[in-house]
């Protein structure tokens, strides 16, 4: 958990010096919170890096794929001269990410979770993936992650204004 703090408090100070006035002074700490909340339910005081990782990069401003790639690189196992992602490692994403609607009571069951891995290794014979057919199945939108992309359309539009009048 200290780790974790320590790291926020490091990003949200970079964070209000590229935009200041931006950032709320309490961003590190409400952040450490919703973690907390969405990964230490039972009060341990421990909250795995990676887990508070993909929190963090769903929830950051970057693009889908950008994201995506990134669930990729801290889930995945090199293998060789490849890297490579499991169904044990995909089942750890998808679990972590649904940490996240869950907490405002929109979580899916573990039978989702396991319809969705079965989905992404459809037609696979080995025990792992590769980076592409990973990307290839986040991008056909799976149910159990619709709410990633369907946040990032409402964050892309926040900024959009229109010359437009109502009545």
């Amino acid at each position: 958990m200290q780790q974790i703090s320590r790291m926020l408090m490091k990003l949200f100070q970079r964070a209000r010096l590229e935009k200041p006035g931006q950032v709320d002074p309490k961003a590190a700490e409400f952040t450490l919170g919703l973690l907390i909340a969405m990964y230490d339910r039972s009060g341990t005081g421990y909250v795995k890096t990676r887990s508070a990782a993909a929190a963090l990069i769903s929830l950051s401003g970057d693009t889908l794929l950008a994201k995506y790639r990134a669930f990729f690189q801290f889930y995945a196992v090199p293998d060789g001269k490849e890297t490579l992602i499991t169904r044990s490692a995909l089942r750890s994403l998808l679990t972590d990410l649904n940490q996240i609607p869950a907490i405002v009571g929109e979580g899916c069951t573990l039978s989702c979770v396991e319809i969705a891995i079965h989905d992404c290794f459809h037609g696979v014979l080995n025990a792992a993936i590769v980076e592409e057919k990973f990307l290839s199945w986040l991008r056909s939108e799976p149910a159990v992650l619709l709410w990633l992309p369907t946040c990032y359309r409402l964050s892309a539009t926040e900024m959009v204004s229109h010359q437009t009048r109502c009545r």
